[in-house]
């Protein structure tokens, strides 16, 4: 008995650190309406914000291969709303970290939904990925922290710089008022050069 104690402590000794620091340490936010973003730090204690972020937007279904799979086969159809990103700080327990990045669509209908890339570097391996279907908590977790309570206005099209739009009226209006100045002075200086 007193030797398998001790070749299970021997065993717990060498697992690597990383089996025991599997959970973000923070998540920062960014996206339509968050202002330049926003943090969520924390532990992996149930009921904290971070922990019920990572739960509900199907951070470990990604990060790490579940038998059975909650993950989707493929992206939901439909319009699904502003994507915001997530980025998790996974920390490895030996003073590294990963960076593992999240999609998370929190006003698509009928439900949330979140996308995790598959190949993201994550301890000795590499993230699983795909799509997640999300429930209705994750939303309000992340209004709760920071998010818009209602969808943001989407904006179309690429946002043009308006500087240079500005610029280019303001010569165009210079360009305009000189021609007409030019134009009304001559019938005046053909007048005055006239024979009486």
């Amino acid at each position: 008995m007193k030797r398998l104690i001790l070749m299970l402590s021997l065993a717990l000794l060498v697992l690597p650190a990383a089996a025991f620091a599997k959970g973000p340490s923070e998540a920062d936010v960014n996206g339509p309406g968050t202002g330049g973003g926003f943090t969520i730090s924390g532990g992996e204690g149930d009921g904290s914000p971070l922990s019920n972020l990572s739960t509900e937007a199907g951070f470990f279904a990604g990060a790490y291969a579940q038998e059975p799979s909650p993950m989707l086969a493929k992206r939901p159809k439909g319009d699904l709303g502003p994507k915001y990103t997530v980025t998790y700080t996974v920390p490895d327990g030996q003073g590294e970290a990963s960076k593992i990045t999240q999609d998370v669509y929190p006003y698509a209908k009928p439900l949330p939904v979140t996308y995790m890339a598959p190949g993201q570097p994550i301890f000795d391996g590499t993230t699983n990925g795909g799509w997640y279907p999300a429930t209705s908590q994750l939303k309000e977790t992340l209004v709760a922290a920071g998010l818009p309570a209602n969808r943001p206005v989407a904006t179309h099209g690429r946002s043009v710089p308006t500087a240079p739009i500005v610029l280019v009226g303001g010569i165009l209006l210079v360009a305009a008022a000189a021609f007409l100045l030019r134009r009304r002075l001559r019938p005046a200086a053909r007048m005055a050069g006239s024979p009486s």
